[in-house]
């Protein structure tokens, strides 16, 4: 076998190979979306099952710069609760990613100690939300379905179609 045929080979390997990876990239948006949406949405119905160890925590706990602790404990819970639906959804993927990341870092800032195997588990969600914003919420999300009957959106579902 000459080097060309063997260069040829490797080519063909190498495109169906990423063929195959593409074919993946919906249901692997989808599964970043659950998991992430999974995490937010408990840790939001912890809070508001025992608000007044939730408001304590506020005050007692996290840091949260520039808010009120009471404040701080609504906007949060609020905000784990209500965008991880919107993650599951795909609905304003880009926005409900961007939103967990903005209570991901703050969780992370408002702590004065946190464990190092609690810090890995934010900075994994945050990748996940990092990759969601990035390259959208992928083929199976409300997003992708809406943007179809946006007149001028074709070009922004056709480029998130694969993501």
């Amino acid at each position: 076998m000459n080097s060309k045929s063997l260069i040829k080979m490797f080519a063909v390997l190498a495109q169906s190979g990423s063929q195959a990876l593409n074919a993946l990239q919906p249901v692997a948006a989808l599964l970043a979306r659950l998991y992430v949406a999974h995490a937010f949405f408990l840790s939001g119905l912890t809070k508001i099952r025992d608000w007044d160890t939730t408001l304590a925590l506020f005050m007692d706990e996290y840091k949260v710069p520039l808010l009120p602790p009471a404040l701080a404990a609504v906007m949060g819970t609020m905000g784990e609760l209500a965008l991880p639906v919107l993650l599951v959804l795909g609905l304003g993927g880009r926005f409900a990613a961007l939103g967990l990341s903005f209570v991901n870092v703050v969780a992370v800032l408002s702590l004065a100690e946190i464990a190092p195997a609690a810090l890995q588990q934010h900075v994994f969600w945050g990748s996940l939300l990092a990759g969601i914003a990035i390259f959208g919420p992928g083929r199976f999300a409300l997003d992708h379905l809406v943007l179809r009957f946006v007149p001028g959106a074709s070009a922004n579902v056709n480029a998130n179609a694969r993501a």
